[in-house]
């Protein structure tokens, strides 16, 4: 088998549909499998998996035992040659796996491979590719020089370019299933946030070259998983205190100033600044971009009638502002979605993705909080 797609889940079921679904799709032509790994969440997640996806192998945890250890259980009934770890509150394009895949057949001593990431607003998301968070490039970026030269985030490498990277985040990370044995998966001391970073190195440290490849695009609404509270920063800073004491040669006067610099970052964390940067916009009008006239009859109704209907042709010579943009997957492809959601990304629009076959929409208006599910 060529590919084995593995899905941690925790608590997002409706994200997760889509995230199956998506892969599905760029997996059609591909020896491959799914396996989904549920961490004992609340929701109806697992009841969900075994009526719409009977075939999926889900192993469903009596508790939640993590990121690390979770990933790890289902690596290890894994049969593909290849491994990707994909967060539940993605999605991806038709032709991402055969993309990736192909890229990392031309780079033999390749460790872990990341794509271009984009947050529900269709925003790059710059932690798709980082350099090491030594001390020194950590206090950078709570300074807000992250994005600088030599910084937190990968910066030599363009958002839409490829080339070696330290860093790659956990949410989409592809690799050979050999490597992943070989640096002993992920660590298990950490129970969330911090895995992606130390599994790097770890696997550079081994002799592997990390990879970008910025033409390839997924969607991430990162706030499913990493929502600003104070149980994520506990989390957050505490991983970077593993990671530090584990993998970095520090005296023990240096070991001191890091303990003292992550209590003092978590202490001064603003917990909303990165969900107060974006402005809510007035939404002039809504328009689903569909074929399916019982779909729309169905939105209109939630919407009060003030819904219109368009054809794809529009998003190819028109660029909307303050317009709430509802994409029919059954309609148009995730690929020419994920593109049109940039090219109108900051311009006061809001985007809802109908997955295919599916009686609800998903979105996110914000990058670090929380999205929406409209069911119909």
């Amino acid at each position: 088998m060529k590919l084995s797609v593995i899905i941690l889940n925790y608590n997002v079921r409706y994200f997760l549909e889509q995230c199956i679904l998506s892969v599905q799709r760029s997996i059609k032509n591909i020896d491959a499998e799914i396996i989904v790994i549920d961490n004992n969440s609340p929701d109806d997640s697992c009841e969900m998996m075994r009526r719409v996806f009977p075939e999926i192998t889900c192993i469903e945890n009596k508790e939640n035992v993590g990121f690390a250890t979770a990933n790890n259980q289902a690596v290890a009934i894994a049969k593909g040659a290849y491994v990707c770890i994909l967060n539940p509150d993605t999605a991806v394009t038709e032709t991402c796996f055969k993309e990736v895949l192909a890229y990392a057949e031309q780079h033999p001593n390749m460790g872990a491979l990341g794509t271009f990431l984009m947050d529900g607003t269709g925003d790059y998301l710059p932690e798709s590719k980082r350099n090491l968070p030594t001390p020194g490039v950590a206090l950078k970026k709570m300074m807000g020089k992250g994005h600088k030269k030599n910084g937190y985030y990968a910066s030599h490498i363009s958002e839409k370019g490829e080339g070696e990277v330290a860093v790659l985040v956990g949410a989409f990370m592809l690799l050979k299933r050999d490597v992943y044995n070989t640096v002993g998966g992920f660590d298990e001391d950490y129970f969330m946030y911090g895995e992606d970073i130390d599994f790097s190195y770890r696997i550079e440290k081994a002799g592997f070259k990390n990879r970008y490849l910025g033409s390839t695009a997924a969607l991430h609404y990162k706030g499913e998983s990493t929502v600003r509270d104070k149980t994520y920063l506990k989390r957050f800073y505490g991983a970077m205190h593993i990671f530090y004491e584990k993998q970095l040669s520090l005296t023990s006067w240096q070991k001191i100033l890091v303990k003292m610099g992550v209590f003092a970052a978590r202490a001064a964390h603003p917990l909303l600044g990165a969900s107060a940067k974006r402005q809510r916009t007035h939404i002039e009008q809504s328009i689903v971009f569909t074929n399916d006239f019982s779909l729309l009859k169905k939105l209109s109704a939630i919407y009060n009638d003030e819904l219109s209907s368009s054809a794809i042709a529009v998003l190819e010579d028109t660029i909307l502002h303050n317009t709430e943009i509802i994409f029919d997957a059954d309609y148009i492809s995730y690929q020419r979605i994920f593109t049109f959601m940039q090219q109108m990304s900051n311009k006061g629009n809001r985007f809802k993705i109908k997955p295919p076959g599916c009686n609800f929409l998903l979105g996110s208006d914000q990058s670090d909080s929380k999205g929406s599910v409209v069911k119909f």
